[in-house]
């Protein structure tokens, strides 16, 4: 199951449209990127199932709820995802992460992957693919031997690819 998510949040687009002036500087851009990527993070976590429990608060026992199923795993596209790790890792703190590096081939154009390091338990967690690049169509025929089964991260110009993972992947180069 692949979901491609489109965020157009007016504190995603204001702080976009602040990162692309030309005036921004190298620290502001990675700040706002970081922010940027942490919003997008509660939008792509939205539909994560959760549980009821039972907890003891200081005044009396109630319940309440925490997320359930699969683990967690943030992969970003080498090296423009890299970005946006750390907002999502700020949002969940115990994801593992991954890296897939992509290029594409100058004869035919296609993209080729040069080197895939995944958590050995990939098959086991939901994935999410950070990249903030618009893919074009010749990039999006990378997907189709993507190690990660799912949909090309290319509706906005920071995008987010929630993945689920059924097959084995490989863990290193």
């Amino acid at each position: 199951m692949s979901q491609l998510h489109v965020i157009n949040h007016p504190m995603v687009q204001h702080k976009l449209t602040i990162m692309r002036d030309k005036e921004t500087g190298s620290k502001d851009f990675r700040e706002l990127l970081k922010e940027i990527s942490l919003l997008m993070g509660y939008e792509v976590t939205r539909d994560i199932p959760l549980e009821e429990v039972e907890i003891e608060t200081p005044i009396c026992p109630t319940k309440g709820r925490i997320v359930s199923g699969r683990k967690l795993a943030i992969v970003p596209i080498l090296r423009a995802g890299m970005g946006m790790v750390e907002g999502l890792h700020e949002l969940v703190p115990v994801a593992k992460v991954g890296h897939i590096g992509l290029y594409r081939n100058e004869e035919t154009h296609e993209p080729v992957v040069y080197y895939c390091k995944l958590p050995e338990d990939i098959q086991e967690r939901l994935v999410i693919v950070t990249d903030p690049m618009r893919f074009r169509r010749t990039s999006r025929s990378a997907w189709s031997s993507s190690p990660i089964p799912c949909s090309p991260p290319a509706a906005a110009p920071v995008t987010l690819s929630r993945c689920s993972r059924s097959a084995a992947a490989p863990t290193s180069a």
